[in-house]
């Protein structure tokens, strides 16, 4: 199966709407994907319903008291996950970044079997840090949501250097750019759009993300657009996302 860092250095771009729509949208293909939220902000938490007091989180295991599977809770839409706590950030305070520190994620996963019968997906805050590199580490592919401003595109290429330096670790990891809030004609949606196909040629998706209400209802109902409406442009956009995802091979259900 397949381990997706959803990473981007640019906070806001979307990346934990992405994570937890995609989940879904593989969860209504039939398979049960793992996602963990890796972000000490917990917004992927929070947006699931887990609140301030989350019970076993994802620091657990790196407190070295807890193994990934003994973390997992099962959603009511199919996803199996793994929740933060703000208490993680004390990981990248706690831990150099020494090889056994970023290795960990990827060491607990493969030990565990967690990624032989399910794909993962891990939703990244915007630090680098131990928690950044043990994601990348961690993943076979990279997917970088990337929004329509100015920001966010130089987000995109503080991302593009960072993975260009984890090569010095491991063999170049495959990458792929996601327009998230596209509108097409707008002049900034359009340029963005430009600019990432000229910055990363044959590494940008077809598949973009229009934005759309549905997905802050969704936060609202701790839910995901596919259970509030399965027909939506929104929807539509996440199925279309996982469908380039399979059939270039990036990702196997």
């Amino acid at each position: 199966m397949t381990v997706i860092a959803v990473f981007n250095q640019k906070g806001g771009v979307g990346k934990t709407t992405v994570t937890a729509n995609l989940a879904a949208a593989m969860a209504q293909n039939g398979t049960a994907p793992l996602v963990i939220d890796l972000d000490p902000q917990a917004h992927l938490s929070h947006y699931w319903g887990f609140g301030a007091a989350p019970g076993p989180t994802i620091h657990d295991f790196f407190r070295g008291v807890s193994a990934l599977s003994d973390l997992v809770r099962p959603l009511p839409n199919g996803i199996d996950f793994i929740p933060s706590e703000l208490a993680l950030s004390k990981v990248d305070a706690q831990l150099t970044r020494h090889r056994d520190h970023l290795w960990r994620l990827q060491l607990g996963l493969t030990a565990e079997m967690l990624a032989d019968h399910a794909p993962v997906l891990i939703d990244c805050g915007p630090m680098l840090g131990v928690l950044g590199f043990s994601a990348l580490l961690a993943a076979d592919v990279v997917l970088v949501p990337v929004s329509p401003e100015t920001l966010a595109l130089h987000g995109a290429r503080m991302t593009a250097r960072t993975l260009a330096g984890l090569e010095r670790l491991v063999p170049r990891k495959p990458r792929r750019y996601l327009l998230n809030r596209y509108q097409r004609g707008s002049i900034g949606s359009e340029h963005a759009l430009r600019q990432l196909r000229h910055d990363y040629p044959g590494e940008v998706l077809g598949a973009t993300i229009r934005p759309a209400e549905l997905y802050e209802a969704a936060v609202i109902r701790h839910a995901d657009v596919f259970s509030l409406d399965p027909d939506s442009d929104a929807a539509q956009d996440m199925a279309l996302l996982l469908d380039e995802l399979i059939e270039t091979g990036l990702l196997a259900l």
